[in-house]
């Protein structure tokens, strides 16, 4: 698991000190701002067994309401080195969320993605249409906690957000700890599979 660094995480650390981060840290953006504006200066440790993003291939797609955010975070997540497969929208012109909800999430259920984040104006219906593909648990997220608990608990596999709900800092910190939260397992386990148990006695022969 990957740290993350947030300008929460800073308030702690006096204006003009340092701070010392493992490497391959995800920093998020206003935590650098903090850092600069505070002074604060950010030392990396080395490591030989630094996680690979570059292997986890991100799926991302958006509707129109979701658009701008998409275009902020797959920016970012190539920053943080993560493949990322943009499978629409272009443009803030109106389309139906279902449609990127379903490409988004059937990437994902079908293993040509690592993990997969779905954007709308409130993410409601992004989460409800791309758990109606089969092998997808797409969670509808608001914080930290919520990204956290969704990947601990529920080994989620895609991620909503919406957009005119949270800030661009606060998606980004969801992002981040959400990438990087691993499933429990344990208890966990047979709850995750019952909800497959589910899947599988609904789904159309």
């Amino acid at each position: 698991m990957r740290p993350v660094l947030t300008a929460t995480d800073l308030a702690g650390v006096a204006d003009g000190g340092a701070l010392t981060v493992a490497a391959g840290t995800l920093v998020t953006p206003l935590a650098r701002d903090e850092a600069a504006r505070r002074g604060i200066t950010l030392r990396v440790t080395e490591s030989s067994s630094a996680p690979r993003p570059d292997q986890h291939p991100i799926a991302i797609g958006s509707d129109h309401g979701g658009y701008e955010l998409k275009e902020q975070l797959k920016t970012l997540l190539r920053e943080w080195g993560y493949p990322v497969n943009d499978l629409g929208t272009d443009s803030t012109a109106a389309v139906d969320y279902p449609d990127f909800a379903e490409a988004v999430a059937s990437v994902v259920a079908h293993g040509e993605a690592w993990r997969g984040i779905i954007v709308d104006s409130a993410g409601i219906g992004s989460s409800i249409a791309a758990n109606k593909v089969p092998g997808a648990r797409a969670a509808l997220c608001y914080d930290r906690v919520t990204a956290r608990n969704s990947r601990e608990h529920n080994d989620a596999n895609v991620l909503s957000l919406g957009a005119r709900l949270i800030s661009p800092e606060t998606a980004r910190e969801i992002v981040a700890v959400w990438l990087e939260t691993p499933f429990a397992g344990g208890r966990h386990q047979k709850r995750v599979d019952k909800i497959t148990g589910i899947e599988r006695r609904h789904r159309k022969e």
